[in-house]
């Protein structure tokens, strides 16, 4: 049994086996989601479904590349991203739901956090691991060195971006997951191709957890995963595109992340240049395809085939 498939079984299972045990007890501590007001009606039924799920995700991806980092030492930038950003997710759950502070964690001390650890991952990745400043151009097919700096800038924006895309898609039942594991599928067929060892790893890792994610998270959902594990994948994914030299790939493959992203954007500015009205029904953008009569369930299939389907026009361009 080749590399690839043996990591997707053993973190599939484990997540699964590890989800039996977490989804009850958060359930039995009462850790249970708060739904917006002012959101689809539909989601109103899901008041008090168990979230912190992610907890499961990070427990499951760190503990498995942390026994491969033994042998692959460059999988521990993946574990900074992975476990620092979910870390400051958790910390953000953890005040919502455990000690009941609608505030959470505090949107300076947040990015403080973030920042903090992509600073640690930056340093790690020139200094440690000394993987350089070069980028694969998409189309072109062709490294690009760029400058110290501009490449600090740059991977800064890729990993605070990518963890906070994949925060804001995740607001549907099994969305989020289901986009990673494509996306991370398509860097494991890449890595497979280029003979990557470390890749491999982290790709089929993230992506077993993710479907033995889905199989409490697909609609309706047994339980959320949180901040802690949206942003815990978001470091798992923009980890794996600049340790592979593919960032600019992450334009296409989550192409519906950054849809989500800048509909939140233009949200925000219209909201402000026009004293309170609207452009879309409620942003991020799955939610206002919700408010205007498409299924959760559609939505959540159109977004995996749109994805899959960049996927597919990334790798063979």
């Amino acid at each position: 049994m080749n590399i690839q498939t043996l990591n997707l079984l053993i973190s599939f299972g484990v997540t699964v086996l590890l989800g039996f045990i977490i989804v009850p007890k958060l359930k039995k501590l009462n850790i249970g989601q708060v739904v917006r007001d002012d959101g689809p009606k539909s989601h109103l039924k899901k008041n008090g479904t168990p979230t912190m799920g992610g907890l499961i995700i990070l427990i499951v991806m760190t503990l498995i590349l942390g026994i491969y980092s033994v042998r692959y030492h460059e999988l521990i930038l993946a574990i900074v991203a992975i476990l620092g950003f979910g870390i400051v997710g958790f910390i953000d759950d953890y005040k919502k739901l455990v000690k009941h502070d609608s505030k959470g964690l505090s949107p300076m001390k947040k990015i403080l956090g973030l920042f903090i650890i992509t600073g640690v991952f930056i340093v790690l990745y020139l200094n440690v691991f000394k993987l350089g400043t070069d980028i694969i151009v998409p189309f072109v097919n062709q490294p690009l060195a760029l400058s110290l700096g501009v490449f600090v800038a740059f991977a800064a924006f890729i990993l605070l971006g990518t963890a906070n895309a994949v925060n804001l898609t995740d607001g549907l039942d099994g969305l989020a997951a289901g986009v990673v594991a494509i996306i991370m599928t398509f860097f494991t067929v890449v890595a497979i191709k280029d003979n990557n060892t470390e890749m491999i790893i982290l790709g089929s890792v993230s992506v077993g957890t993710c479907l033995g994610f889905l199989i409490f998270n697909l609609h309706p959902a047994h339980v959320f995963m949180g901040d802690t594990g949206s942003l815990a994948l978001g470091g798992a994914i923009a980890a794996i595109a600049l340790m592979t030299k593919m960032p600019l790939y992450l334009a296409i493959v989550a192409f519906v992340c950054i849809i989500d992203t800048i509909s939140v954007v233009i949200q925000v500015i219209y909201f402000k240049l026009t004293k309170g009205k609207r452009l879309f029904k409620m942003a991020p953008f799955h939610h206002h395809l919700e408010l205007s009569g498409m299924k959760e369930t559609k939505i959540v299939l159109i977004f995996w085939i749109i994805t899959a389907i960049c996927c597919a026009v990334a790798y063979f361009i």
